[in-house]
């Protein structure tokens, strides 16, 4: 007696029939389809044994069913992308959702090369300097006026240039004289310091650091004998050729202080008149 092979689910005979086996159980087609065939995400009908299965992410589609949710076009083995779970073809999702490029106005396609500035998109070959027309790519650029110049350009069109060395100036200028300087340039005529942020005077059109005018240039005090600069409004006395600071300005025997105060004189001391009543 021949053996029996029936369909694990309804036991009906599945001899001359097709059947499916899984998990080394043979079922027939209707059993089958009924039990684990997975529902098209489009149409909601069981995907049978004889169709092809498409799926992503969990969901699927029977063959003729995958398509563009927009266009309606087959995305069988065809690049596609998602947007609130809806498929889309490539040319229809960047019609939709992609960047457009602020240059030609045209979709910038899903990964193709783009470039990105304060909320704008390019087209690489469309980021270009104003001025020569070049691509920028990844080099540095200088925004103006809406419109980008590689720093060559920019320099060469816009950039200041310094008195000294005759260069362009990018950033960090100084005005000095109502003439433009790098910071590097505008140096102490005597020391060759920068005078960048601190106190300088000049003297015939040359620039000093305070240091240098005051030991080339200022009046020594009589007294101490260092340079008694005069600037910031700092006060200092001056009596016959000579010059005092304030608190330089006392008594050469007592030591006090004569500023706002009668003195007198002895060769090179100055006295209090207490003092020099003896003289």
């Amino acid at each position: 007696m021949t053996e029996r092979y029936d369909c694990h689910y309804c036991k009906e005979s599945l001899f001359g029939k097709k059947y499916v086996l899984r998990e080394e159980n043979p079922y027939c087609v209707k059993c089958y389809e009924s039990l684990y065939s997975n529902t098209c995400e489009e149409c909601k009908k069981p995907i049978g044994c004889n169709t092809r299965d498409l799926s992503y992410k969990d969901r699927h589609w029977h063959e003729d069913c995958f398509k563009c949710f927009q266009c309606k076009r087959s995305l069988v083995d065809k690049p596609f992308s998602t947007k609130d779970e809806q498929l889309l073809c490539t040319e229809c999702y960047s019609n939709e959702y992609s960047s457009k490029c602020h240059e030609c106005k045209k979709t910038i396609m899903p990964g193709s090369r783009k470039m990105e500035h304060k909320g704008n998109s390019w087209h690489e070959t469309c980021f270009t300097c104003q001025r020569c027309q070049q691509p920028i790519g990844t080099k540095s650029f200088i925004p103006k006026d809406n419109h980008n110049y590689c720093v060559v350009c920019y320099e060469k069109q816009f950039a200041m240039q310094c008195v000294h060395c005759k260069k362009p100036i990018t950033t960090g200028g100084v005005t000095y004289r109502e003439q433009p300087w790098h910071k590097d340039c505008f140096l102490c005529t005597g020391c060759k310091q920068q005078l960048s942020g601190q106190r300088f005077t000049s003297r015939d059109d040359f620039a000093y650091c305070l240091n240098c005018f005051c030991n080339l240039y200022a009046k020594k005090c009589a007294s101490c004998t260092t340079p008694i600069s005069g600037l910031g409004g700092s006060k200092y006395i001056s009596f016959e050729e000579r010059q005092w600071h304030n608190d330089c300005f006392n008594c050469n025997k007592c030591s006090v202080s004569l500023v706002g105060r009668g003195f007198l004189t002895e060769r090179d001391d100055i006295l209090c008149p207490e003092c020099g009543k003896d003289i």
